[in-house]
This record gives structure tokens, C-alpha cells and sequence, in this order.
């Protein structure tokens, strides 16, 4: 598409997908064109038939987003030529306040685009999607989703680790008691993956966000659970994020925020707990990627997964681990599973000062 392979950039780094860059013959602009990779573990729930298809629909409603161009029968999206918000302000990191002021524009957009004013197929049944306005509902799928495309599914690769680690089938049981009693608040567009890597500040200072493959229609105070838990905004500007997100909600669709104060800590409960499963099989499975894994690798990996777990210990009703009972349960899971016959293991670590975790 291209007309030279000299201009290809790519592969580009993503979990996901296999992203190539290039300009289109006469061209200024870039465009990506991807493929998801093939074999992989599928954490989250996907409620849209084609991101492209999605991003179409969303023209000129929702700022910020990327332009699209027809390529033969390949839909390419344009490539942001920036910097990603992680890049520019790591996890932990302040903000800018015109940067942020962005953020909340964009929460009051998608609190605007309602299930039944947007031509996009989905690939959910309407028996599978929640009646509109019950939050309830709408988190149990998610929980149950977690619980059987994500525990159960992996269960026969993982059982020795989960269970070493103490998670079990009734980890769910109190994890829906614990989120029990929402609110009802009206259904709108999530994006449900806004992370510092997915916001692109151009060289103006716009501010894009890309990767929609998530996005889904449902309680608009779980995108801002979301947020929060991926963002670690500093404790101050969190609390600003939330009320500037109330107000902004609140005038694009009465009611978006009611109720929000006594469910947010229930649907950040919620991703504390769902993220346990998906980092405990990410983290297990970077194991076979790496060309050595030696007791370094190890303790880096079990402090991730330590910390994980700890945040999820009264959601899921667990203890909290060590970061020494985790590497030992992570190491014995990768020796059964990818160390041939007879390889020797590595000497056990000793007591060393808790790792570093974290940008």
C-alpha cells in the first residue's frame, strides 16, 4: 500500500496487535494498519464487531480521535504523530491542567452518545447487555466474564499457580458481595481503557485518545473507575478529576453521577480484583518470553504480581502474600510448565529487601 517498504515502520510494540506504520503514495499523513496476533489470552470484554467501524461512527462526536481512510479493503486508522501522556508524565505524575481539562471534555462526549444513537455492530446479543440504567447488572457481567473467560477458561495452564496463590472460585462469591447495591444512573459510551498510554498529545498540545477496541456501552461511573485505577493521579488532582468528571457527566446526561460517592469504591474494588487474574497469567506468560529467566526476573516478577494481589486482598477476601511466597509460587508454576526433564532449578532465594515496583 505503501509503494515502498523503505518507508514501513514496524513492527510497533502492543500486546494486542501487530501495528505497521506508513505513508500512503503522495501522502503526508501516516496511517497503521493491524492485525491482532494470533494465540492470544483475551482479559477484557469486546463489545464492538470492528474499532474501525466504531471510530466511523464516532466522527465528528467525539474530538480526538483518529481519522479513517479506505486502502483497497483494508480500513486504515491515521497514525498521532506525539507523545503518549506515559511518556510525557509517568504513572504517579501530575498532569498539566490544559491536559486534564481534556480528559474531562472527553468524559462529557461520551456521556452524550447513547446505545441507541450509534450505527456500530455489536457483537453482543441483546439478551447478553444489561436492561438500560442498571449499573447491578451491568457489573455482574463483567464479573462474570472475569470469572469464566478469564479464571475458568484458564484454569487447566494456570491451576497450580492460582491455587498457590489462594485464588479460588470463592474469591468471586465475595468479590459480589463486596460491589453489591449500585446505583442506577443512565448508560452511556465507554471507552473502559483510558490510560496515559492511550492518550497522544500532538505537537499543538491536543490531546488524541486512540486504542477503542474496548469501548462498550454501560454505567458511565465504571469509566471513571477505570481512569482513576490506571492513571494514579497524585491524591489532589484525583480528587479535582473526580469533581470536574461529576460536574461534566452531570450536564451532558442528568443523572450520570448519582450515587457516585458511595460506588466508586466499589467499582475500583472490582478492577483491583480483576486485575489480579489478568496480571497473575500476563506476568506467568512474559515469563517464557524472556531469553533468560534467572532469580532476578524472578523477584522483579513476583514483586509485580505482590503488589497486585495485596491492592485485591479484601475484595477478593484473600491474605496478602510475601513477595518471597509469590516468586517461589511463580517459579515453581514456570519450571513445571517450561523447564524440560531433569533441568536443575535455581537456587532458592534468600530474605532481600522488598523490589521495586512500578515506573
Amino acid at each position: 500500500m505503501s509503494g515502498d517498504a523503505g518507508v514501513v515502520e514496524g513492527p510497533l510494540h502492543g500486546y494486542h496487535h501487530e501495528t505497521y506504520v506508513a505513508p500512503l503514495p503522495g501522502g503526508e499523513v501516516r496511517w497503521k494498519c493491524r492485525e491482532p496476533r494470533p494465540g492470544l489470552l483475551w482479559f477484557d470484554r469486546r463489545c464492538f464487531a470492528s474499532e474501525e467501524e466504531l471510530l466511523r461512527a464516532l466522527q465528528r462526536r467525539i474530538d480526538g480521535i483518529p481519522d479513517l481512510i479506505q486502502a483497497g479493503s483494508a480500513s486504515l486508522q491515521r497514525f498521532i504523530e506525539g507523545e503518549t501522556l506515559g511518556a510525557l508524565y509517568g504513572s504517579g505524575r501530575e498532569i498539566p491542567p490544559f491536559l486534564l481539562g481534556q480528559i474531562v471534555s472527553l468524559f462529557w462526549q461520551l456521556a452524550r452518545v447513547k446505545p441507541d444513537s450509534l450505527a456500530a455492530e455489536r457483537t453482543c446479543t441483546s439478551d447478553d447487555r444489561a436492561a438500560e440504567g442498571d449499573t447491578a447488572e451491568f457489573l455482574e457481567r463483567l464479573i462474570l466474564f472475569t470469572e469464566k473467560r478469564v479464571y475458568r477458561r484458564n484454569m487447566p495452564k494456570f491451576e497450580g499457580l492460582f491455587r498457590d496463590l489462594d485464588l479460588h472460585a470463592g474469591s468471586f462469591g465475595h468479590l459480589r458481595k463486596q460491589v453489591s447495591g449500585l446505583t442506577r444512573r443512565p448508560f452511556c459510551l465507554l471507552h473502559a481503557d483510558l490510560h496515559r498510554e492511550n492518550f497522544v498529545i500532538d505537537a499543538q498540545g491536543r490531546l488524541w485518545t486512540i486504542d477503542w477496541e474496548l469501548a462498550m456501552f454501560g454505567d458511565p461511573l465504571y469509566d471513571l473507575a477505570t481512569h482513576l485505577y490506571l492513571m494514579r493521579y497524585p491524591q489532589d488532582q484525583e480528587s479535582r478529576m473526580k469533581e470536574r468528571w461529576r460536574a461534566a457527566v452531570e450536564d451532558a446526561a442528568p443523572g450520570s453521577s448519582a450515587g457516585w460517592e458511595e460506588d466508586l469504591p466499589k467499582l475500583l474494588a472490582f478492577k483491583k480484583a480483576q486485575s489480579v487474574f489478568t496480571d497473575v497469567s500476563r506476568t506467568a506468560l512474559s515469563l517464557a518470553e524472556e531469553p533468560e529467566v534467572d532469580e532476578r526476573v524472578l523477584v522483579h516478577a513476583g514483586g509485580r504480581m505482590q503488589e497486585v494481589l495485596r491492592a485485591a486482598a479484601t475484595p477478593l477476601g484473600i491474605d496478602s502474600p510475601t513477595v518471597e511466597h509469590v516468586t517461589a509460587s511463580l517459579e515453581k508454576w514456570y519450571f513445571k510448565n517450561y523447564t524440560p526433564v531433569g533441568a536443575e532449578r535455581l537456587p532458592r532465594p534468600g530474605p532481600r529487601p522488598r523490589p521495586c515496583v512500578g515506573s
